[in-house]
This record gives C-alpha cells, sequence and structure tokens, in this order.
C-alpha cells in the first residue's frame, strides 16, 4: 500500500453537506461532550469528494456530531472511504476510524450519491445546489476523536457554501439508521474548498 502523506494533509473537496437535529437519546456513542440545544444536538452529514491538485483523491461519506469545545468543534461517528491510503492515515494520524466503501458519485445539475459495503447499502443521495452569494470564506473547526483521552486536530478551510436541496435515505438497519426517519434541517453544497487537515 502506498504510504500516506504526513500531516497536514492538503486537500480540495467538493463537499455536500446536511444538517440534521437529533434528540441526544438517539445519537451514536461520541467520544466528547455532544453540544446540546434543547435536548437536540447537531449530526453533520457528508458526501466529499476530494480532487486534485488536493495530495489525495477519493470519495467519503461522513457523520459527525458537534460537541463541546474552545471553538467548534465535532466528533465523527462514521466515516467510509475508497482510498486504503486515507483510511490507513485517517486511522493513524487522528483516530479517525474509517472504514472502506463503494462510494458512486454522480455530477451534473443534480449530484447524486450511493454509498454500500460489502454487505449492504449504507444511503443514497441527491442534492440540487440554489443560487448564493460568491463569497469565499475562510473557517476553521476542531475534529475531537478519542486516543489515550481526547485527541484534537485542527482543520482549515477556504469555503464558497451556496444552498441546496438535499434529499436522502438511509439504510434503516446500517450505522445511519438513526436518521433514516428524520428530515434534515438545512443542507449546503460547498465546491471547490481547499482544506488544511492536521497540525
Amino acid at each position: 500500500m502506498t504510504a500516506y502523506p504526513p500531516q497536514p494533509w492538503h486537500l480540495v473537496a467538493d463537499a455536500r453537506v446536511s444538517i440534521w437535529r437529533v434528540p441526544v437519546a438517539d445519537l451514536p456513542a461520541v467520544p466528547a461532550e455532544p453540544l446540546v440545544i434543547a435536548g437536540h444536538a447537531s449530526v453533520f452529514t457528508a458526501w466529499i469528494d476530494y480532487t486534485p491538485p488536493g495530495q489525495l483523491a477519493y470519495h467519503e461519506l461522513l457523520a459527525a456530531v458537534a460537541v463541546k469545545g474552545r471553538r467548534v468543534s465535532c466528533s465523527i461517528t462514521e466515516i467510509w472511504v475508497d482510498s486504503e491510503v486515507s483510511l490507513q492515515g485517517g486511522r493513524d494520524l487522528w483516530a479517525i476510524p474509517k472504514d472502506l466503501a463503494t462510494l458512486d458519485f454522480t455530477s451534473g445539475r443534480t449530484f447524486t450519491a450511493t454509498a454500500a459495503t460489502a454487505d449492504d447499502w449504507i444511503a443514497t443521495a441527491a442534492f440540487k445546489g440554489r443560487a448564493g452569494l460568491p463569497l469565499r470564506l475562510p473557517t476553521s473547526f476542531d475534529v475531537v476523536q478519542e486516543r489515550d483521552g481526547l485527541l484534537r486536530t485542527p482543520v482549515g478551510a477556504k469555503v464558497r457554501p451556496r444552498p441546496a436541496s438535499a434529499d436522502w435515505s438511509f439504510n434503516p438497519g446500517g450505522p445511519l439508521g438513526y436518521l433514516a426517519s428524520r428530515r434534515p434541517v438545512t443542507s449546503l453544497e460547498l465546491l471547490a474548498s481547499e482544506m488544511c487537515f492536521g497540525a
């Protein structure tokens, strides 16, 4: 297997993100304390297409829970990639619990995506972007995972967000089944985002 790059990873990505409000009792296990408002936490799901000229090119589906921290923070609870290099690097460098899956993305007026393991399907989605302001915004946050305590990894990014509509389907018996009966609060497209992942 090709060795993964040392951190930080400099990546370019097209991301489609949805935000969900989930009762605390329905959350998956989280290594840090969830950020809770009115008994609900925020869950982020994202399809991400990492492309050249970034250091790595692969596809990803993830779910993360907003957690308490000194600044905006989240813990990744489920994540699948179609790159063994990304899988090993994510686990070794940042304790991110990456697994392998088959991820199929189709771009166009409507972006569609499917994710499945050898055993079963995980999720599908369709996104349609809407008009938005052509603003490129800097942002930063921490990814908080469990490794002999809490491991906080800084992430910096430049994004151009625009609103989107999203239609998700989740395998009710799968790891994201707790979202199967819910609708996202909002969805976004973050195209041609630049990311610096790690210290």
